[in-house]
């Protein structure tokens, strides 16, 4: 008999999981009636850890009065939307930006203000489980998912598993699997992030709704050098995702709720290439502006600033650098993730962000990207119409997004013939 069956794959997963310092349970011994139980449902309808949640929110909200922390419970968990995409859609938007919520004032006035979810800064300050064999149950249906990771009490990863030596069972059996459990128990994927399918020797990620042709392997740990062949690629997928301080930063940065009309909504996220190469280009970044726009910020107290890890040239040189691609890379979402990153960070100060193209097709195909990353970017971004246009949007003291071509800086006063040598130099 084969001693290498899918109960083998599912306990390497979770030490490996253990192994980033996340707990680890078995489902049916957090059942009701079990000594260590956490579900409060024995009819398996409950799919968020409540006390988790609730003490997470305590713990990082200890300003709110109790009140104010029901009401931010009883948004998370019982929020509607006309789809599962659109409950996904919003409950992220809670985890990243904070539950609204309104309380009263000691003077009776009411104020309204924003619950965190997750602890960003401090990886360590967040509740971290993985369980395996978490059974649920939605109307006519029960399933038991291989290992659900709970942040806070909330599950924001599934991951399905195969046997490996059943050549019946492939990595796309786990997916058809997850399938099934998003078209029958979808009240377990309204807060779910990523999901993850294996059959011990591939492993693939993807994210809600996505087709297969989306789920996409991880092939780094820490992002400077490609796994060894020899590495298992579930072993690099989980240990370099769900290593604490990666997922947190994948939450917050790398994931996109895309528009694409027709009241349809894709949910996508950054593959291993742009989640790092974002990141360094950050850090980069922070480094070429010191000295120009982050030495008041960095020396603040509290500032959410890191320095440079390697820089790749002096400090304040204005020089960040270049991110090589191929095509079929996803240019435009790396630049999106890169602009979402560099916006929200605090030593930036609100920066305005110009893209700059050198032809009107490429500028009006990244505009469209980005208006649909609009929530990632926190604003919508504006296309400069004319030179004039131009002037007048790069004239705000601090914030935006603007698209232009490069056209609109040559010289009012040059003769066409020049500007025309010019454009096709730069398109050279």
């Amino acid at each position: 008999m084969n001693p290498f069956t899918e109960s083998v794959v599912e306990e390497a997963a979770l030490a490996w999981l253990a192994g980033l310092g996340i707990g680890v349970q078995n489902g049916p011994a957090i059942a009701v009636c079990e000594p260590s139980a956490e579900r409060t449902d024995p009819n398996y309808r409950d799919v968020v850890l409540e006390s988790r949640l609730r003490g997470a929110l305590d713990r990082l909200n200890p300003d709110l009065s109790p009140e104010a922390l029901d009401d931010a419970c009883r948004k998370l968990t019982l929020a509607a939307a006309p789809s599962p995409i659109e409950r996904n859609r919003a409950s992220h938007r809670m985890l990243v930006d904070g539950v609204p919520i309104e309380y009263s004032r000691p003077d009776g006035s009411v104020a309204g203000g924003l619950a965190r979810v997750l602890d960003f800064d401090d990886p360590e300050n967040n509740d971290w489980l993985a369980v395996n064999q978490f059974t649920v149950a939605e109307g006519q249906h029960v399933r038991r998912p291989d290992v659900v990771l709970f942040v806070n009490g909330l599950p924001l990863a599934v991951i399905e598993l195969k046997n490996p030596a059943d050549e019946n069972a492939t990595i796309w059996s786990a997916f058809q699997q997850l399938q099934t459990y998003q078209a029958q128990i979808p009240a377990l994927f309204a807060y779910n992030v990523v999901l993850v399918v294996s059959d011990g020797m591939q492993a693939r990620i993807g994210t809600l709704g996505a087709g297969r042709e989306w789920f996409k392997p991880w092939r780094t740990i820490a992002g400077r050098d490609i796994a060894a062949a020899f590495q298992p690629e579930l072993q690099v997928l989980l240990e370099g995702m769900f290593d604490k301080r990666r997922f947190l930063d994948l939450i917050r940065y790398f994931i996109v709720f895309e528009d694409m009309g027709d009241s349809h909504v894709a949910k996508k996220m950054a593959g291993y290439h742009q989640f790092h190469a974002v990141n360094v280009a950050v850090e980069e970044t922070l480094r070429a502006a010191q000295g120009h726009v982050l030495m008041d910020q960095a020396a603040e107290p509290g500032a959410d600033y890191d320095a440079p890890r390697k820089p790749g040239g002096d400090p304040g040189d204005r020089r960040v650098g270049v991110v090589w691609h191929t095509q079929g890379s996803g240019k435009s979402l790396t630049m999106a993730f890169y602009a979402g990153r560099v916006i929200l960070h605090p030593a930036m100060a609100n920066p305005t962000v110009v893209v700059l193209t050198d032809r009107n097709d490429l500028d009006d195909q990244l505009f469209a990207t980005f208006a649909r990353c609009r929530e990632l970017l926190r604003q919508p971004p504006a296309q400069a119409a004319d030179r004039g246009d131009l002037r007048a949007k790069l004239s705000v003291a601090a914030g935006g997004v603007v698209f232009t071509t490069i056209q609109k800086f040559f010289p009012e006063e040059r003769g066409t013939a020049t500007r025309s040598c010019r454009t096709a130099a730069t398109s050279s």
